[in-house]
């Protein structure tokens, strides 16, 4: 108020450096923008991983699907990890800006180092079982499985814990006003663009490997009922009806309970 009674016109801050939230106080750039981009990351891998979960479900009949959108999620978990290893390095490390942001929850502080080694254990898994020697087709499924089991259940305490945050930061670099507030968005947005692109390509690659466990493909090895090794295509563990089908990674997993 100056003394002619007019008021004083109010500073605002230059676009694109700090943009005030909407508890009055302003960001750090650098945070926020690790923040929308770990945001984005988190809401693409919630979706690939919806449909990840459903080809599970019927694993023997859409396993080339189960396979194209594992190996599409690898370069977006990984740079969600990295994304957040940032945040955790620069925290403890004691930058000033992230120190002002604080941590997250302790839970989840300690939750967080488990859910990256399973979900890398559940990727690589994964990966090794399709390309890896049929030898060790076994135990690398048995891996896999009991590397899921606790993947889901720290993931889902994972999301909870997150849900309010990623659905508040994840659409802000694609609104006109709000995108303008930090800078980066466009680079953020080709850097989760660049690696679902990644993921794909990956897939392209990866998918012709599928051919051993698809319908018709390369014989399983089994134990035939008369004790004598024999050989079972996916075609005929279909055809010994629907309460019996079997598919061909339980088929695998059947021959090495059987062979001990």
């Amino acid at each position: 108020m100056t003394r002619g009674g007019s008021q004083e016109p109010q500073q605002v801050a230059p676009e694109g450096l700090h943009a005030p939230e909407e508890d009055g106080y302003a960001t750090d750039e650098g945070v926020e923008g690790n923040a929308r981009l770990t945001a984005m990351t988190a809401a693409l891998l919630f979706v690939l991983l919806a449909a990840e979960g459903f080809t599970i479900l019927r694993v023997g009949k859409l396993l080339t699907l189960h396979v194209v959108i594992g190996m599409v999620l690898v370069p977006p978990v990984l740079l969600k990890i990295g994304s957040t290893t940032w945040r955790f390095a620069r925290y403890y490390l004691g930058s000033p800006e992230y120190r002002r942001k604080g941590p997250p929850p302790a839970l989840l502080r300690l939750l967080g180092p488990f859910l990256v080694v399973l979900t890398l254990a559940v990727l690589g898994s994964g990966i090794a079982l399709l390309l890896g020697p049929p030898s060790a087709r076994s135990e690398l499924l048995l891996i896999h499985k009991a590397t899921f089991i606790l993947w889901i259940a720290a993931m889902a305490a994972h999301v909870l814990g997150h849900l309010v945050d990623t659905a508040r930061l994840a659409p802000k670099d694609f609104y006109r006003r709000t995108r303008r507030q930090v800078r980066g968005a466009n680079k953020r947005q080709w850097a989760l663009v660049g690696a679902l692109c990644l993921g794909l390509l990956l897939a392209v690659v990866v998918a012709p490997k599928v051919g051993p466990w698809r319908s018709g493909g390369t014989p399983v090895h089994l134990i035939s009922p008369a004790g004598k090794e024999g050989s079972v295509t996916s075609s005929q563990i279909e055809a010994t009806g629907p309460h019996r089908q079997l598919s061909l990674i339980d088929a695998c997993l059947m021959h090495r309970q059987q062979c001990q």
